[in-house]
């Protein structure tokens, strides 16, 4: 990739325990990123107040801005997320409310991909699915494949250091960030 087509991916985490297991991932992806792509996170969803039109009328929280800013700025997004109860976390439903207000939109014509993460064999199916019905309000543009849905992720991530171990599992998010990385630089054109 030359550095005329560099690009800057961003990480939405939809997670605020800090030894969670999408937080592991999301650690992870900068270091996985193929040459000619840098990969930051975002500021925590966790200081969005609760979505309220009361709120919005005195003006956006500085919070939502700052990652709306950062959003439109960038050359796409990486949602890294649990699922909870077979949907996304409520906090990632408020960031998604919050920044569905503004205009304009920060998600729109932007190449999304979705990362889920769980102890269990489904690996968050549910969750991006539903992730998947609300962006497609925001007129973003969601990576179909390769689908990255983490499963039995506590046996790939070390428990001391909470960094992602497994070698498969490093690949496959190089290949999807690769995959992102096609997906934006078809939307360029």
């Amino acid at each position: 990739m030359s550095t005329e087509s560099r690009l800057n991916f961003v990480i939405l985490l939809g997670s605020l325990r800090k030894a969670s297991l999408n937080a592991a991932i999301a650690r992870a992806l900068p270091d996985l990123a193929p040459p000619g792509i840098s990969i930051t996170s975002l500021g925590s969803i966790g200081d969005f107040p609760h979505y309220d039109a009361d709120v919005q009328e005195e003006g956006f929280p500085a919070p939502v801005l700052a990652m709306a800013q950062q959003i439109a700025a960038s050359d796409g997004v990486i949602i890294v997320t649990p699922e909870y109860n077979y949907s996304i976390p409520g906090v990632l439903k408020n960031a998604i409310d919050w920044l569905s207000r503004l205009s304009p939109q920060p998600f729109a014509n932007k190449p999304v991909a979705i990362q889920t993460a769980s102890p269990g064999l489904i690996g968050g199916a549910r969750a991006q699915y539903h992730l998947r019905q609300s962006l497609v309000f925001l007129d973003a543009f969601v990576l179909n494949k390769p689908e990255a849905m983490i499963s039995q992720a506590a046996q790939k991530i070390d428990p001391e250091s909470l960094q992602l171990t497994d070698i498969g599992t490093r690949e496959f998010l190089t290949r999807q960030i690769s995959a992102l990385a096609a997906l934006a630089n078809r939307l360029r054109e």
